[in-house]
């Protein structure tokens, strides 16, 4: 169509050269002037501005191609040689763009003010900002809208393709024709209110990295209990006052050494906020929580914004989140709050992590077998077995073919050893209290082959730091997320729950009357309704490996 239009426009200015008599190098040089591409065409086509902080731009040229095309690749934010005021209103989102876990200086926040000057200077410079504009402003919309990293890069089972707009349509429609933006891009943001609590907290912990000094706590040879001198003192009281966990009418001890009173309580808070026993206690992981740069914990709560976009904003249901660095699950109500929440154990660090991903709980079994992995297989039982031929009758295990058929409770011989070193035969426990899964699983099916169970060893839920696990998620409290996730099948209370787990018929599976999204996720920062921020350890490494991705800038790893 394009081709079409140019060679009707070529047509048209030929005729009338020749009808006016005037000669036929002027008729061409009428045809050189309309297939020469304009400043704009040249920039876009390029797919790189050297003058923009991160110049290539070839992962977003498509899009930026379509909205150019859509307007005769006029200038869309320039008016008279003026900036529009829809441009006005997204500048000053430019420059704010730390509120929201971003950097500025990716959208050229410090560069606008110049090429505002450069505006009556030439056609080159308006054609300038005005792709540039569009560039940053693409970034900007997508950065809030789905994150600036696929979170697929990392091998996570979230996919945000289907929360992608139609850039060029969304600015051309949404924000080019209005003078304030900020209603439009408010609308752009995840809807939760745990992300809008995680956006006041970072402008909270900004202002408190800016009034901190950074002094570092001595670390004591053993740890300080309360009522003991601590020449550290001074700078925890002051410290623990600019956090919030110490109150500015509570007085600090006459002895500026002693650690005792109302300092001690302010430690028990910042422990808790920070993934430690409230035991009062100055040892050496207190401490270093304690010294952790507030610059830190302002990173934390970037990256945590950055996972909150890779969310779903619908969902099906009230989901369940399981949050991997504070080891707890929740459970979301219709009206997207906490309807309980309780303990769990999750993978082991750098050996059985738990994946990040999402699926929708389908099924509940009561009293179910466990099927070995295949990693425990060869690392545990095959070793115990080659040593002791009865082992899988002491562990209440049976063998069995790929389809559930029993070959043997009893002793292993030489043949089933041979059978189940090659795959071709597999180990499964017998339901009961002693089994690994404990009484009750919680279904949503995956390549992982991750699910939600109790356990009969309860005793890790006492724990600060809960990953124990081969990679499944074990839970403090099965009965009462048994009753909350049947809670759309009649009749399933408390005493019937705990009737199946306890005395009912083994290996029974009860679906749901709905399906219910459950989503396994990685933040090390969360922003409580109470106004608590609580920081965990980076316990995967994965904040670590999501801030040097982000260094790199834009481009980023894929294209959005």
């Amino acid at each position: 169509m394009k081709n079409e239009v140019k060679s009707v426009n070529f047509a048209w200015c030929r005729s009338c050269c020749l009808r006016w008599g005037l000669p036929i190098v002027v008729s061409l040089l009428w045809l050189a002037v309309a297939q020469t591409p304009s400043a704009m065409q040249r920039l876009v086509s390029a797919g790189r501005l050297d003058s923009m902080r991160w110049p290539d731009f070839r992962d977003y040229r498509p899009a930026v191609e379509e909205f150019y095309e859509r307007g005769g690749y006029a200038p869309a934010w320039v008016q008279q040689n003026k900036p529009s005021a829809a441009a006005l209103s997204i500048l000053e989102l430019f420059k704010n763009a730390w509120k929201k876990g971003l950097d500025p200086e990716d959208y050229d926040a410090s560069r606008w003010e110049a090429r505002l000057r450069e505006l009556r200077s030439s056609a080159d410079a308006v054609a300038t900002f005005d792709v540039a504009f569009t560039v940053c402003t693409m970034r900007y919309v997508s950065a809030l809208r789905i994150g600036r990293i696929d979170p697929q890069h990392f091998k996570f089972g979230l996919d945000t393709q289907n929360k992608k707009y139609d850039l060029p349509e969304f600015l051309r429609d949404r924000l080019v024709p209005v003078s304030d933006v900020s209603t439009v891009l408010d609308g752009v943001e995840p809807p939760f209110q745990g992300y809008r609590r995680t956006e006041q907290a970072l402008e909270r912990y900004v202002e408190l990295a800016g009034k901190d000094n950074g002094e570092k706590l001595p670390v004591p040879s053993k740890a300080i209990d309360p009522g003991q001198r601590f020449e550290g003192t001074p700078r925890l009281t002051a410290l623990l006052r600019l956090l919030g966990d110490l109150p500015d009418d509570v007085s600090a001890p006459a002895d500026p050494q002693l650690y005792d009173g109302a300092l001690v309580e302010a430690v028990k808070r910042f422990q808790r906020r920070h993934g430690l026993d409230g035991d009062g206690r100055l040892g050496s992981a207190t401490i270093h929580q304690l010294n952790v740069p507030l610059s830190d914990r302002v990173r934390q709560l970037q990256l945590a914004l950055e996972r909150w976009r890779w969310l779903p904003t619908e969902f099906t249901g009230p989901p369940i989140i399981v949050n991997i660095p504070d080891f707890r699950l929740r459970a979301v109500d219709k009206e997207n709050k906490i309807a309980f929440e309780m303990p769990v154990v999750v993978g082991k660090a750098m050996a059985t992590e738990t994946p990040v991903f999402s699926r929708d709980m389908t099924f509940v079994v009561f009293r179910p077998y466990w099927n070995v992995p295949p990693g425990i297989m060869r690392r545990t039982v095959l070793p115990r077995l080659k040593r002791d031929r009865n082992y899988l009758v002491n562990q209440n295990f049976e063998v069995t073919t790929n389809d559930g058929k029993i070959v043997t409770a009893g002793e292993v011989s030489d043949e089933v050893l041979a059978q189940l070193q090659s795959g071709k035969l597999l180990v499964r426990q017998k339901p009961g209290p002693n089994n690994a899964l404990g009484l009750i699983k919680f279904m949503f099916p995956n390549e992982y082959h991750v699910y939600l169970h109790s356990t009969p060893a309860t005793e890790l839920f006492s724990r600060s730091r809960r990953d124990f696990s081969s990679g499944c998620i074990r839970v403090a409290k099965p009965a009462e997320l048994a009753v909350w996730v049947l809670r759309n099948n009649p009749g399933w209370t408390l005493d019937r729950v705990q009737q199946a787990m306890q005395n009912g018929t083994d290996n029974v599976t009860v679906s749901l009357a709905e399906p219910i999204p459950v989503f396994i996720v990685y933040g090390t920062a969360l922003a409580h309704e109470n106004g608590e921020v609580h920081f965990y350890d980076d316990i995967y490494g994965f904040d670590a490996k999501l801030a040097a991705a982000l260094a790199n800038g834009y481009p980023y790893i894929k294209a959005r």
